[in-house]
C-alpha cells in the first residue's frame, strides 16, 4: 500500500515527523512524506488554513499511484476539496482522530495548541456530527512550532492538560489535537497513563481500510 502524506504548512521538520510516525504505525506501507512550500510556517487559525489551501490542492494534484492521502493537518485543512480534486480515497488526521475514539468507544476530548485553533476544530467536529462523544477542546497555549520542538517543558505543559481533560473533563480518551504532537505520544501515554490518539496513526489504520475497501468493490 501506497500513502502520501501531505503536511499543509511549509515547515520540513514537521513533515519529517510524521513521516516517522506513520511508518512506525503501518511499517508495511510505502510512506511519502510532501510539504507545503507555499504555506504558511504554521497553520494556526482559519487565516493560515486559507492560506495553505492552494498548496495543498497543487499537492493532492499531483500525487500519482497513492492508494490513499492524508491531509496531515489537525484542522483538516483543505480536506473537503482535496476529496473533490483525488482519484483515492482523502483522509484528515482530524477526522481519523475522531473516528478512531468512536471505534475505541470513548468519549473525547482534544488538546491542541492555541485558543485560535479551538473553533476551527469544534467546527470540524460538530459538521462531522461527533459533537455529542465530545468532552472538550483545550488549547495548551502553546504554539504549534514550539510543540514541534518537543521540548522537556512542552511535554510537561501537554501532559498538564492531558490530565486536565481526564479529570476535569472526564474523557476516557484524548486526542492530540496537532500534527506536531504525534512524535510525542509514547512519552505523553507514559506521564500521564491516559488513552491517546494520534491522528497520523490513526490516519494510516484508516486509510488501509478504505483503499482496502475500494480495492474490493472495484
Amino acid at each position: 500500500m501506497r500513502l502520501v502524506y501531505i503536511n499543509p504548512n511549509s515547515t520540513a521538520s514537521m513533515t519529517a515527523g510524521i513521516a516517522q510516525v506513520a511508518r512506525q504505525a503501518m511499517p508495511g506501507a510505502e510512506i511519502t512524506a510532501l510539504t507545503n512550500a507555499d504555506g504558511p510556517p504554521a497553520i494556526e487559525g482559519p487565516e493560515d488554513g486559507d492560506a495553505a489551501v492552494p498548496g495543498v490542492l497543487r499537492l493532492v494534484r499531483g500525487v500519482q499511484g497513492a492508494d490513499a492521502i492524508v491531509i496531515a493537518c489537525f484542522d483538516d485543512t483543505g480536506l473537503a476539496e482535496a476529496q473533490a480534486a483525488a482519484s483515492c480515497p482523502v483522509l484528515g488526521i482530524g477526522q481519523s482522530s475522531y473516528l478512531m475514539a468512536l471505534m475505541l468507544g470513548r468519549r473525547f476530548s482534544v488538546v491542541t495548541s492555541l485558543p485560535v485553533s479551538i473553533p476551527v476544530i469544534e467546527g470540524n467536529i460538530a459538521a462531522m456530527g461527533f459533537a455529542g462523544a465530545c468532552a472538550s477542546v483545550r488549547a495548551s497555549g502553546l504554539p504549534v512550532l514550539e510543540i514541534d520542538e518537543g521540548s522537556p517543558a512542552t511535554r510537561a505543559t501537554l501532559a498538564t492538560e492531558i490530565c486536565r481533560a481526564r479529570d476535569e473533563d472526564g474523557a476516557g480518551a484524548v486526542i492530540l489535537g496537532c500534527a506536531g504532537m504525534a512524535p510525542l505520544q509514547g512519552d505523553l501515554q507514559a506521564r500521564t497513563g491516559v488513552q491517546l490518539i494520534d491522528g497520523v496513526s490513526a490516519a494510516a489504520w484508516l486509510a488501509q481500510a478504505a483503499a482496502g475497501y475500494v480495492a474490493l468493490a472495484s
